[in-house]
């Protein structure tokens, strides 16, 4: 009996110890992304990043379709954002959205069966559409946050109609309480599960509501930025921390948060991040309220929203950097009228046109050979140059007086015409369009940076 209660005690033991064994994580990799000493650096699980890794695999491109035919405007009907492609070039991106977005539904997802493909009478169909033109915005007009690398539908998506990571307006636990509400110490997966704000998107990513919020004077001289206020701010960082699989250093400098000049290139990318997907969700996510149904809305009857995770999904870059969109380029920006193949004409005429007005150029100057056949005039030899030296002195010595007196007049003249031209008015710039953001805004540089210093003197170490 001892023996059977030592040797379950040596069982129990054993398997105890495995349990947690297989619990234990594997040793963290880092990575350091800035100086020593200041904590620069991001901490991977390598289990965790092997799943990520599998997870943000890129589907295969399609084949790319066959030059030439005609354009599906010509051909279709009611075909909207991209009728300028040929047919091929058409049927090829609807075979990859439906693949991308709705794998098991089919083309009948979109389409109404029975009323013919033109038919706009199911949502999906004015949803997607609408979808398309975001794409191509995106790709187009935001390089400073999606580069050349650009975004797919199956960058969101994922194969699934409606992307897996959206949110609504979060409208709290609904558990009375005699204080007022302020959208802290709730347990939610948005923050981390932390005490901080549950719904920091609603105020930065929907609304424009100051993020920065470090102050530049003591509380009791009107600084009414609060601790409170940065916890809001903390939420959505601690938001796209976890969304990227990053940790704050990704982008900031431990040194010193607030500074931008000693920040990674990481944090401008960030900035127009937040910005663009705040444009998203006002100027094509928003407006579909009264398209979609209930079933694609929150609890108050707001609209699935995009953030930083829909795309990203854990990943630094989504897709960890693959860039699908070359393989589409419908998707890069609207489709020029007529095409991409009078779009490569038309290119193909200007460098033709360009070949041949360099040629004309060649021609008019003169060979190299008739300057080389051309006969050089003789140098003078020393002395007649110093004895011309000497006449020339002579010449000139008695009208030096005259040449100064002269020289007051023609000043004054050349003044005048400056003044004219300080009192026109400046020329107009043309303005930019679209208008493009200025980074970094006045009021982000307003702080003083802390000069860097490193590695610091041979003295002071």
């Amino acid at each position: 009996m001892k023996f059977l209660n030592r040797k379950t005690v040596v069982l129990a033991a054993l398997g105890a110890s495995a349990i947690l064994a297989g619990c234990e994580a594997p040793p963290p990799e880092t990575i350091q992304n800035g100086y020593r000493g200041l904590q620069m650096q991001t901490n991977y699980n390598p289990r965790l990043l092997q799943a990520s890794l599998e997870a943000n695999v890129p589907p295969d491109a399609i084949p790319a379709a066959a030059e030439g035919g005609p354009l599906a405007k010509d051909v279709y009907k009611n075909v909207q954002v991209l009728g300028n492609l040929t047919v091929n070039e058409f049927n090829r991106l609807m075979v990859a959205l439906t693949n991308w977005v709705a794998p098991e539904q089919g083309c009948y997802y979109c389409h109404v069966s029975d009323g013919g493909f033109e038919d706009d009478g199911i949502y999906t169909k004015v949803t997607s559409r609408r979808m398309l033109e975001m794409t191509q915005d995106t790709n187009a007009g935001w390089k400073d946050h999606v580069a050349d690398t650009g975004i797919t539908c199956y960058t969101c998506h994922r194969g699934n109609p409606v992307p897996e990571y959206v949110w609504t307006t979060d409208p709290g636990p609904g558990q009375p309480t005699a204080l007022a509400p302020t959208g802290q110490n709730i347990a939610s997966a948005t923050v981390a599960y932390s005490s901080l704000p549950y719904d920091p998107f609603t105020p930065f990513l929907l609304q424009d509501n100051d993020i920065r919020v470090i102050g530049d004077t003591v509380l009791p001289q009107g600084n009414r930025r609060s601790i409170k206020q940065a916890e809001w701010t903390y939420g959505l960082m601690m938001h796209m921390s976890d969304a990227l699989g990053v940790n704050c250093t990704y982008c900031h400098n431990s040194r010193s948060f607030y500074s931008w000049d000693q920040s990674t290139p990481q944090r401008t990318t960030a900035w127009y991040a937040i910005r663009h997907v705040r444009e998203l969700n006002n100027d094509y996510v928003v407006p579909l309220t009264e398209i979609l149904p209930d079933s694609r809305k929150g609890p108050l009857g707001d609209v699935y929203k995009v953030y930083c995770t829909t795309c990203h999904q854990g990943a630094y870059k989504p897709l960890y950097g693959a860039p699908m969109v070359k393989d589409y380029p419908s998707l890069q920006g609207p489709v020029p009228e007529g095409g991409f193949a009078a779009l490569k004409a038309a290119e193909a005429a200007a460098a033709e046109a360009a070949a041949e007005a360099a040629a004309a150029v060649q021609e008019e100057a003169p060979p190299a050979q008739a300057k080389a056949d051309m006969p050089e005039a003789a140098e003078p030899a020393p002395e007649a140059e110093a004895v011309a030296a000497d006449e020339q002195a002579k010449v000139e010595q008695p009208a030096a007086p005259e040449v100064v007196a002269e020289e007051e007049p023609a000043e004054a003249t050349a003044e005048a015409p400056a003044e004219v031209t300080e009192d026109a008015p400046a020329q107009e710039q043309p303005q930019q369009y679209p208008p493009r953001l200025q980074y970094p805004p006045p009021s982000m540089m307003r702080y003083p940076p802390a000069p860097l210093q490193y590695p610091p003197a041979p003295q002071t170490r």
